[in-house]
C-alpha cells in the first residue's frame, strides 16, 4: 500500500454531523478511496486514496451535495503510506523543527500541492457555479452567506404569498406553493444527490417528503411555513456551529501578520510573519506581540502570556529563554532567533491538534452514529405506519392520518440527536487549548473523567526540573559573603547547580567578585582565587579532605540530605566559611493540584528514577507515595500493576524515560516543555506545566460528559413529547419542525457552555 496518499480538503458549510455523515458515504463509495474523515467543527476532510483517485470527482461530489470547497485551500500536500505524520503527536510546545512530513496546506494557500495544486483555484471556482444553493460559508455575516440569503428569500416569499393570499383567496393555494418551491428545491436537490451518493435518509429527504405531502393533503401554507422554519432552523445550526469553529481559529488571529526582521548588517525590515524562517533574527519592540516562536538572544523583559497560555501574571524571560508567537512583550526589546516556521509555531500546532483530535470520535459518539443509523429509518417506518394504519384499519380519515405522520417524519429527523456528542467534544477540546490543555481526540477526552489512579514523574513534572537555593549556611562568614564568594566561583558556568547560586546571588542583589585563575576539579569541585583569596567550593566530601569537619557541620549536612537537598562547602584559605543547600523545589501548585485529585477520590503516586532519599523528602512534603529509584521498564510494569489492581491509570511525565509507562497507561499526559518522544506517545498534553492542570483536565472532561447526557436528553426529551401531541392531535407540522431544529439549536447552544473559561 506504499503507494496510498492523502489529500486534505477544506469543507465549507457544514454545520452538523449529518451533513459530515452524508459527505463521510458519498466519497468512501468513490473509486480508489480508502478512508475518509470529516470534522464538521474544523471544516475539514481528509480522503485516503491511491493514486488512481479522480480528486476533481471527489470534488464534485461533495460540491453537488450542497456544500463549497474553498479555492486555494482545497488540496493538502499529499504523503506516501507509512511515512510518519505529525497529526495529533504534533504538540510539542517547544520550537523544534522536524523534518517529518508535516500537512499545513489547510493553513496556507501557497503550497504547491504535490502536482495537483497549480489550477486548484479556477477548478474550484467552477465547481462553486456547479450550484445555486449550498450550506453556505460559515465565516462572516449570517446575511452575506447562500444560507442566508436563501432563508431571506424564502420568508420574503412566505410573506408575499400571505399578501396574495388575502388580497385574492382563489390563489392562495399557488402562491404557498410557489413560496414553498423557492426554499424546497435546494433541499430536495440536495436529497436527491444524498440517496444517490448513499445516504436516501437524510434530514433534506425527509423534509422533502413532508413538504410534498403537505402539498397533497393541501396543507400548503403550513407547506410553506414548514419549509421557511426548516431554513431559518439550519441557518441557526450553522451560526451555532460557526461560533464553535470561531473559537478554535481565533486563536491564529492571536499571531501578528508583520516581523521586524534583523538583516546581517543589524538593519531592521518589515516582512510577513509567514515568510520567517527557522535561525532568522526578528526584534520585537515594548508591548509588541512576539510573531514567532524563537529564543531570546538579546534583551530582557516580561511576558504576558496570558492569550497562550492563561497565566494570569506577566513571565520574566532572558536569554535563552524560549517565547511562543502570540505572546506580548513587556518592558523591553528582545531579540529573538525564530525556531519554528509559522506553520509549526505554537499556536499553528494547538490549531492543528484540536482539528485533528475532532475528527477522532468518543466510544459514546460512535455508539450514536451506529444508533442513528437504524433511528432514521425506524422514524420513515413509524411515520409510514401513522399515515396508513388508521385510515386503512379503523376507518380514520386520510387527510388527517396522512397529516400526522407527515409531522412524525420532521419530529423524527435525527440532527440534534447525532451532533449531541460531537459539539460538545469539540467544545471541550478547545476550551482545553486555550488552557493549554491538549487532548488527541474525543476518546481521550471521554477517558480523562474515568481516571482512577494518576502516577507522576518527579523531575520536571512534581517540580520545576532545576535547583534553587534553599539554604545558605554561615560557619566562619556571614551568609551574604559565603553566597557572593560561591557566586564569583560559578560566575560563566552552566551547570545546573551553578546556576541555582546565581540566580539566588542575583536575587539578592548581590554583584559577585571576579575569580581569577579558576579550576574544575574533576568530581570534587571548583577552587579560583578571589580578592587574594584562596576560595574552594565543592561537596562535603571533598570539603572533608581539605579541612576537619565538625560533629555539628557533619549534623547540619546530614540533616540538609535527610530532607533531600544537595549541599556544597565553602572554604576561604583554609577554613570552612559555610554551606549552599539545593534542591530541585516542588512547582508552587503541585501539593494544591494533588490534592484536589486526592480529593476527588484518585489515586496519587510518584514514579521516578531519583534517589529515595531525594524522592522521599519531596514526597512527604506533597503528600503523595513514593516509588523511587526505578528504571523505564519500572515505571511501565508498576502502571501494568496499578490496572491488574482495576484501577484506571493515567501516567503523567515528560521524558525519554517517560515515555514506555505513558504508552502502558490508560491516558499517558506529557507534562511541560517534554521531550518529543513524551508528546509523541502521549495521548494529552499540558503544555505549560502545571500540577492543578490535571485535575482540570479530569474536570472538563466529566463537564462533557454531562453536558453530552444533557444534550441526548433535550434532543430525544422534545421528540418524545412532540411525537406523543402529535399523535393526539394537538400539535401539527410547524411544531414538529420546531422540535426538530429547536432541539439542535438548543443543543448547540448547551454545548458552547463549554467553552467559558476554565477555572
Amino acid at each position: 500500500m506504499s503507494d496510498v496518499k492523502e489529500t486534505r480538503f477544506r469543507v465549507e458549510g457544514m454545520d452538523c454531523a449529518s451533513c459530515a455523515s452524508k459527505i463521510d458515504t458519498a466519497v468512501r463509495r468513490m473509486p480508489g478511496v480508502a478512508d475518509v474523515s470529516v470534522s464538521v467543527t474544523a471544516g475539514t476532510m481528509r480522503v485516503q486514496h491511491d493514486v488512481t483517485s479522480d480528486l476533481e470527482a471527489i470534488r464534485r461530489k461533495v460540491s453537488g451535495l450542497g456544500y463549497t470547497v474553498t479555492p486555494g485551500a482545497a488540496l493538502a500536500a499529499e504523503k506516501p503510506a507509512g511515512k510518519h505524520e505529525h497529526g495529533p503527536g504534533c504538540n510539542h510546545d517547544h520550537g523544534h523543527n522536524h523534518g517529518h512530513g508535516h500537512d499545513h496546506a489547510h493553513d496556507h494557500d501557497h503550497h504547491d500541492h504535490a502536482g495537483h495544486g497549480h489550477d486548484a483555484k479556477p477548478q474550484a471556482a467552477a465547481i462553486e457555479g456547479l450550484h445555486g444553493h449550498d450550506h453556505g460559508p460559515s465565516e462572516g455575516p449570517w446575511w452575506k452567506g447562500r444560507k442566508g440569503r436563501l432563508t431571506i428569500f424564502a420568508g420574503a416569499a412566505l410573506v408575499f404569498a400571505y399578501g396574495i393570499g388575502h388580497l385574492f383567496p382563489s390563489i392562495a393555494t399557488y402562491a404557498f406553493i410557489i413560496a414553498m418551491a423557492v426554499g424546497l428545491v435546494p433541499i430536495a436537490r440536495r436529497a436527491i444527490m444524498a440517496a444517490l451518493a448513499g445516504t436516501p435518509f437524510s434530514i433534506e429527504m425527509l423534509m422533502t417528503i413532508a413538504a410534498v405531502g403537505a402539498v397533497i393533503i393541501n396543507a400548503t401554507e403550513e407547506a410553506a411555513a414548514v419549509v421557511f422554519l426548516f431554513l431559518v432552523g439550519e441557518l441557526l445550526e450553522g451560526v451555532a456551529a460557526g461560533k464553535a469553529r470561531d473559537s478554535i481559529r481565533s486563536l491564529s488571529a492571536l499571531v501578528p501578520k508583520t516581523a521586524l526582521l534583523e538583516d546581517a548588517e543589524g538593519r531592521t525590515k518589515e516582512v510577513p510573519a509567514e515568510s520567517l524562517a527557522v535561525g532568522a533574527v526578528i526584534l520585537v519592540r515594548p508591548g509588541d506581540r512576539i510573531s514567532a516562536d524563537g529564543t531570546i538572544i538579546e534583551g530582557e523583559s516580561a511576558i504576558d502570556e496570558a492569550p497562550v497560555t492563561g497565566e494570569s501574571t506577566p513571565v520574566r524571560k532572558d536569554v535563552g529563554d524560549t517565547v511562543f508567537a502570540g505572546t506580548v512583550n513587556g518592558d523591553a526589546a528582545l531579540r529573538i532567533r525564530v525556531t519554528a516556521a509559522a506553520a509549526d509555531n505554537t499556536i499553528a500546532r494547538v490549531i492543528k491538534l484540536v482539528e485533528e483530535a475532532q475528527e477522532s470520535k468518543a466510544p459514546t459518539e460512535r455508539f450514536i452514529d451506529r444508533f442513528s443509523k437504524y433511528y432514521t429509518p425506524g422514524v420513515v417506518v413509524v411515520a409510514a405506519l401513522v399515515a396508513l394504519v388508521p385510515p386503512l384499519f379503523f376507518g380514520g380519515d386520510w387527510n388527517a392520518w396522512v397529516y400526522k405522520g407527515l409531522a412524525v417524519l420532521l419530529i423524527g429527523c435525527p440532527c440534534a440527536l447525532v451532533i449531541s456528542t460531537p459539539a460538545a467534544i469539540a467544545a471541550a477540546l478547545s476550551s482545553g487549548a486555550r488552557r493549554g490543555l491538549l487532548m488527541k481526540g474525543g476518546a481521550v477526552l471521554e477517558g480523562l473523567g474515568k481516571l482512577t489512579a494518576i502516577a507522576f514523574d518527579k523531575t520536571g513534572t512534581l517540580t520545576e526540573g532545576k535547583p534553587k537555593v534553599t539554604d545558605v549556611v554561615a560557619f566562619s562568614q556571614p551568609a551574604a559573603e559565603v553566597l557572593r564568594l560561591a557566586a564569583a566561583l560559578e560566575t560563566g558556568s552552566s551547570h545546573p547547580l551553578a546556576l541555582a547560586i546565581l540566580g539566588k546571588a542575583a536575587e539578592d542583589g548581590i554583584v559577585p567578585p571576579v575569580a581569577t585563575g579558576s579550576r574544575a576539579l574533576g568530581g570534587k569541585g571548583v577552587t579560583a582565587t578571589v580578592e587574594g583569596r584562596d576560595v574552594f567550593l565543592g561537596s562535603p566530601k571533598a570539603a572533608a579532605e581539605r579541612v576537619a569537619l565538625s560533629e555539628e557541620v557533619q549534623a547540619a549536612t546530614t540533616a540538609l540530605n535527610d530532607d533531600g537537598k544537595t549541599v556544597s562547602m565553602l572554604i576561604v584559605d583554609g577554613v570552612l566559611a559555610g554551606a549552599i543547600a539545593m534542591r530541585d523545589e516542588p512547582r508552587a501548585d503541585a501539593a494544591s493540584g494533588l490534592k484536589t485529585l486526592r480529593d476527588a477520590g484518585i489515586k496519587t503516586i510518584m514514579l521516578t528514577g531519583d534517589n529515595a532519599r531525594t524522592a522521599k523528602a519531596v514526597g512527604a512534603e506533597l503528600g503523595i507515595e513514593v516509588r523511587a529509584e526505578l528504571m523505564p521498564e519500572d515505571k511501565q510494569r508498576i502502571v501494568g500493576e496499578l490496572q491488574r489492581e482495576g484501577f484506571v491509570v493515567g501516567k503523567i511525565g515528560d521524558g525519554i524515560n517517560d515515555a514506555p509507562a505513558l504508552a502502558a497507561a490508560d491516558i499517558g499526559i506529557a507534562m511541560g516543555g517534554g521531550t518529543d518522544v513524551a508528546l509523541e506517545t502521549a495521548d494529552a498534553a499540558i503544555l505549560h506545566g502545571r500540577v492543578g492542570d490535571v485535575a482540570l483536565m479530569a474536570d472538563l472532561s466529566k463537564r462533557t460528559m454531562r453536558n453530552i447526557v444533557q444534550n441526548i436528553v433535550i434532543a430525544l426529551g422534545l421528540k418524545g413529547v412532540f411525537l406523543v401531541t402529535t399523535v393526539m392531535g394537538i400539535t401539527g407540522l410547524w411544531p414538529a419542525i420546531l422540535a426538530d431544529t429547536g432541539a439542535t439549536v438548543l443543543v448547540t447552544m448547551n454545548a458552547l457552555r463549554l467553552l467559558r473559561p476554565i477555572r
